[in-house]
């Protein structure tokens, strides 16, 4: 009964066979392994950019950054929501790798913080670089894809964000952690979700769906593969024995593995978002892939602790009234079971 994260599942045996067969003999180093060939040609091939540059990092927070870094000065800003990975959990990171760029918040819809509006993002755009050189200048916008409470932009709302990006002539990154659950949910092709919807970069995520740690950085317009390398390196995130990098993300991409675990992973979630509804439990956001946060009475909570259940709680401690609600996130990963569901379901109907 694990849903504390889909970072803490298991890695999918094809992955650890890959692994184990990248061990054998000798390999070139930083990237120049025949693995990593054969990785660079599936992305370009899977997200039809046959000039995209594509490089790996061992997390999810290193390829943010570094993304970031590559399309922002140290004077401009970071455009994000208020939930933003970048803006709640990476310790400052997307400011320290580009050397001091700022993140300025994108106000969501009223009461969604999670997804900004063209509306909302042209407004707060127009209210920087209004200073001269006394204020930050206007930097790339970054978008969650999963966002952080589980929700999806549809291609249209990407779409409309690209047109305030364009109109102001900046860059768009999306953090792609949950890049796969969110693909297959809205039924569309990486090139759809991406560049053709205006993305100029993407941090593809491999960890979250089920990889021991490598998340591909891709940059649609090639011009800026130098830099990112560069910056890369300086940052400490070149892995010198780089074949285990690329193994990891060329099993990921063999056989649809990817899609494959993304799909697992939606699935469990739709089918414990309909136990908690048949529980009468609030559900906070409606979830759209791999996530759920609803409201349960403490009581309940205290007795899924005590048999064991891993999860978080949201917005109130475990301590208090035993019947008020406190809410919590539940995230499935591709290898949670159809019976751990049911156990965890059978302790609150």
């Amino acid at each position: 009964m694990f849903f504390a994260s889909d970072n803490s599942g298991p890695v999918p045996p094809q992955v650890l066979t890959a692994l184990t067969e990248a061990n054998s003999g000798y390999a070139m180093g930083y990237g120049a392994d025949a693995e990593m060939t054969v990785v660079t040609a599936r992305i370009r091939e899977i997200f039809e950019a046959p000039e995209a540059a594509v490089y790996l990092v061992a997390t999810g927070t290193a390829a943010n950054a570094l993304a970031l870094s590559t399309l922002c000065q140290p004077f401009e800003t970071i455009f994000c929501t208020p939930t933003a990975h970048i803006h709640e959990d990476e310790c400052n990171a997307p400011e320290f790798y580009s050397g001091g760029a700022k993140l300025t918040l994108v106000p969501g819809a009223p009461g969604f913080d999670d997804k900004m509006t063209p509306q909302a993002l042209r407004a707060t755009i127009a209210k920087e670089e209004t200073r001269g050189v006394h204020g930050p200048q206007r930097g790339p916008v970054s978008l969650t894809q999963v966002t952080e409470r589980g929700t999806i932009y549809s291609l249209a709302e990407l779409q409309a964000l690209s047109a305030v990006t364009k109109e102001f002539a900046l860059p768009l990154h999306m953090d792609g952690a949950r890049f796969a659950n969110a693909m297959v949910a809205l039924g569309c092709t990486p090139a759809e979700m991406t560049w053709k919807a205006g993305i100029d970069a993407v941090s593809f995520g491999g960890t979250k769906n089920g990889l021991l740690g490598v998340e591909a950085v891709i940059f649609f317009d090639p011009q800026k593969a130098r830099e990112f390398e560069l910056r890369r390196k300086r940052g400490g995130h070149l892995f010198s024995k780089h074949r285990y990098l690329s193994a990891q993300m060329l099993a990921y991409l063999t056989d649809d593995l990817w899609r494959d675990n993304a799909v697992k992973a939606n699935d469990s979630c739709a089918y414990l978002a309909q136990g908690l509804r048949r529980a009468e439990a609030p559900l906070l956001h409606d979830p759209q892939a791999n996530m759920i946060f609803a409201a349960l009475p403490r009581a309940t909570h205290q007795r899924l602790f005590d048999a064991g259940a891993a999860y978080h709680l949201w917005d109130g401690p475990l301590e208090g009234d035993p019947q008020e609600r406190v809410a919590a996130r539940f995230v499935c990963d591709w290898a949670i079971k159809k019976e751990q569901i049911d156990q965890f379901l059978a302790l609150i109907l």
